[in-house]
């Protein structure tokens, strides 16, 4: 049985006056199944390439504990005491940071981990990678 799914891309956006945007990482929500994780890819060369000035090591600790309070593994998110639907809506919520989240989009699964490494595959790792 397929159930409904949604997503979000992380985007690092190393300097906001610019607009660019790199996809590091994607947020997978399924209520039906009670699920929510990401997984995330830094990678220091090709954001560099967009601000030879970006603290990379910066990323990183955002994204950790963005991941942290997405699976509640990080208690020292609060937002680790929400329910999984409320915590996705604050984890997408529009924000003017080093990583923002892309608009939602929708679809069905059968099985949540192997679509959120198609998605992490297709859209956050380098082509060729």
């Amino acid at each position: 049985m397929s159930h409904v799914f949604e997503y979000a891309l992380l985007r690092a956006i190393p300097r906001q006056d610019r607009g660019e945007a790199m996809n590091v990482g994607v947020l997978l929500y399924c209520a039906d199944l009670a699920y929510l994780r990401c997984r995330t890819h830094v990678d220091p060369d090709r954001l560099r390439a967009l601000d030879p000035d970006l603290d990379v090591d910066t990323l990183a600790a955002a994204l950790t504990l963005l991941c942290g309070a997405c699976d509640g593994s990080d208690k020292r998110a609060p937002v680790t005491g929400i329910s999984l639907g409320q915590r996705f809506r604050w984890l997408t919520a529009p924000r003017s940071t080093l990583v923002q989240t892309s608009p939602t989009h929708t679809g069905l699964t059968t099985d949540p981990d192997a679509d959120l490494e198609r998605l992490y595959q297709r859209l956050v790792l380098p082509v060729g990678a």
